[in-house]
């Protein structure tokens, strides 16, 4: 149910076509929520249709022309109180999780390049955060709005650096099991101590 707020979001801060939504959610949006343009084009139809949005009229002759769409006093309204409302946090569904928890039972062939790998992507990622939020949060910019948007981007950047920590930490462990010639799955199966379920 998020993708149609963090379209109703992007249009009330900007009336916007298809297309400047899809390279928004590229820009900034999806930092803290993806779509596919497929997807925003879909949920954009649904939109309109529950009269939360309407396009705006265009200048020139309809055909090829690209729909600009605005919010609705409906929209607004639906925005505001999902926002008001409560949802529960998400249980976390990390791949990546998973591959370390089955390493424990067929060894860590493989697990340190992927480790390494998402390494270099979590690092990128922070990169990229870190530099948003020295082009759009300039000193000075401490507006109510401008601080709502930055907390939103501190998630992310608190969210990233979580993952290197956890991921140094990671490739610490496996690389110490990696040197040894038993770290292949205990024969026995797996012990019943912590954490075995």
């Amino acid at each position: 149910m998020s993708l149609p707020h963090a379209i109703l979001t992007a249009l009330l801060e900007k009336p916007s076509s298809g297309l400047e939504l899809t390279r928004r959610f590229d820009r900034s949006i999806g930092y803290f929520w993806s779509a596919t343009h497929q997807q925003i084009y879909r949920e954009l139809g649904r939109l309109e249709e529950a009269g939360l949005i309407r396009a705006l009229p265009g200048d020139g002759p309809v055909r090829g022309q690209r729909k600009a769409y605005e919010v609705l006093p409906a929209g607004s309204e639906e925005l505001a109180r999902w926002v008001g409302g409560s949802q529960d946090p998400k249980a976390i569904r990390d791949p990546l999780l998973l591959r370390v928890r089955a390493a424990a039972v067929v060894g860590t062939g493989g697990l340190l390049a992927e480790l390494r790998r998402h390494l270099e992507l979590h690092r990128r990622q922070l990169a990229l955060y870190e530099a948003i939020e020295e082009r759009d949060f300039p000193p000075g910019r401490d507006s109510d709005e401008d601080r709502l948007r930055r907390l939103v981007l501190q998630g992310g950047i608190g969210l990233e650096t979580f993952w290197l920590r956890w991921l140094e930490e990671a490739l610490e462990e496996v690389g110490g099991m990696a040197d040894r010639p038993d770290s292949g799955p205990d024969p026995a199966g797996p012990a019943g101590g912590a954490g075995a379920s």
